[in-house]
């Protein structure tokens, strides 16, 4: 078998180098037509307006690398994946679900729940910016606007007091004069609450069956015996007999839809 495999392996060489030469062949003769072309390189600026729009681009592609933190911060996202990790502590599965479904099913829950605030920002800020009716500042300042609302909502004045205090900012008599600086952090922190405290109230019934199956083992002698084996089956029976993930989604989702 050993000796076979240099012949396969040359077999299957010469396959992909007929197939690259017959690739070639076909585009001589009847090349692809690509729709644009891109051309990339660095050329002196004829007025300032260039080099303005040169900033512009330059700051948008800053931007989305910032991308990631903004979604962690600014949207429902910390809630859920907080959460949804408590969960899978309560059950003493370790890696399961894989941190790949937690991770995907945490953005998905993120844009289901940020649904309304998304489509709000594209009817006020994405589509009439498009259409050149506003301006790009104008348009920034309304899609934050709608995500500030969406914060508001979710922070707990107490926190929010504590950054203006930080801050040394004057008594806000409104949410506009909240500056959007203390209100993420702010926003930051009561997620982390309200994640913690759904937490505890997912962990106490797995608590108890913690305890009280450490309590019979202990009883009968079986010191030797690790109390987990015993209780991961009957936490995954109760979790299931429940139907615990359709339970935890709706409680994160009604958190913030209200409903």
């Amino acid at each position: 078998m050993r000796s076979l495999r240099p012949a396969w392996f040359a077999l299957a060489l010469l396959l992909v180098l007929l197939a690259a030469v017959r690739l070639a062949a076909a585009a001589d003769a009847d090349p692809l037509q690509l729709p644009f072309k891109l051309n990339v390189g660095v050329e002196q600026a004829d007025s300032p307006k260039e080099t303005v729009n040169t900033i512009k681009i330059l700051l948008f592609f800053t931007l989305l690398t910032l991308l990631p933190g903004l979604l962690l911060t600014m949207t429902a996202f910390t809630r859920i994946i907080i959460v949804l990790s408590f969960v899978r502590r309560a059950l003493s599965l370790q890696n399961l679900p894989p941190n790949q479904v937690i991770i995907g099913l945490s953005l998905f829950l993120t844009f289901f729940i940020m649904a309304p605030t998304f489509t709000e920002i594209n009817a006020k800020a994405v589509q009439p910016y498009l259409k050149e009716e506003i301006s790009q500042k104008q348009a920034l300042d309304t899609a934050l606007s709608s995500l500030r609302k969406f914060m508001f909502r979710q922070t707990r004045e107490k926190d929010l007091a504590l950054f203006v205090g930080l801050a040394k900012l004057k008594q806000p008599k409104n949410h506009d004069d909240v500056p959007t600086y203390v209100l993420v952090p702010s926003f930051i922190i009561s997620e982390l609450k309200t994640a913690f405290q759904m937490g505890f109230v997912i962990y106490l019934p797995f608590l108890v069956i913690d305890m009280v199956v450490s309590s019979v083992l202990t009883s009968m002698g079986m010191f030797m015996l690790p109390p987990v084996m015993i209780s991961v089956p009957f936490k995954i029976l109760l979790f299931v007999l429940v139907d615990g993930w359709n339970l935890v989604i709706r409680s994160l989702a009604a958190g913030f839809l209200g409903s």
